[in-house]
């Protein structure tokens, strides 16, 4: 299982937003915008369709990692795991000093194999909130939060239900200073350009 975990981690942590950025003319992501390594901060530097192809790259490495661990382990806990460490190599890439994106779409792709009943709902939540406010981060954090409970109660298994509380945790935390300039009203809407 080490290994298929440690697999899960390195495909995490594929910098995608950094390299797509980049071709798209920004020279460093992470002095543009919120210098965040993640779809939304490449939709404000380089595009929306930058930005769209970050989210569908960071949420298919979330999915493969998963897949992976369900095809090379037989342990039970073994997907889930490597999930968890996949949304870990995302936000903490030991490549670029362990300063990678917050995770979310990353989790989005672990949770659609994980769980995928509760995915919808969650998505759910996240598309209204920001259809609502404008601020994908907060659409991010109600969708994250909301994820465990909604997993429970699909009758998810256990080990999915457990990573996905403590990926909750880890996005909660990536996102403290999205939530300082939420309460400070300086955080940035969706549509605005850096």
């Amino acid at each position: 299982m080490t290994v298929v975990v440690f697999a899960a981690y390195v495909i995490g942590s594929i910098p995608f937003a950094l390299l797509l950025a980049r071709h798209w003319g920004a020279t460093d992501l992470r002095q543009v915008g919120s210098g965040n390594l993640g779809a939304a901060n490449v939709m404000r530097a380089s595009g929306v369709t930058a930005g769209v192809l970050v989210a569908i790259l960071d949420i298919t490495k979330g999915a493969c990692s998963v897949m992976l661990a369900e095809r090379l382990s037989g342990n039970a806990a073994a997907p889930a795991a490597a999930g968890l460490a996949a949304i870990v190599g995302h936000i903490y890439p030991v490549w670029l000093r362990f300063r990678g994106g917050k995770g979310v779409a990353t989790a989005c792709g672990v949770f659609s194999v994980l769980t995928p009943l509760a995915i919808p709902p969650a998505l759910a939540i996240f598309l209204v909130t920001v259809a609502l406010t404008k601020y994908i981060s907060l659409g991010s954090l109600l969708a994250t939060i909301a994820l465990p409970p909604l997993a429970y109660a699909m009758g998810s298994p256990a080990p999915a239900v457990i990573t996905a509380s403590a990926a909750a945790v880890i996005i909660i935390f990536r996102h403290r200073s999205n939530l300082a300039r939420l309460r400070t009203g300086t955080e940035r809407r969706l549509g605005v350009r850096v």
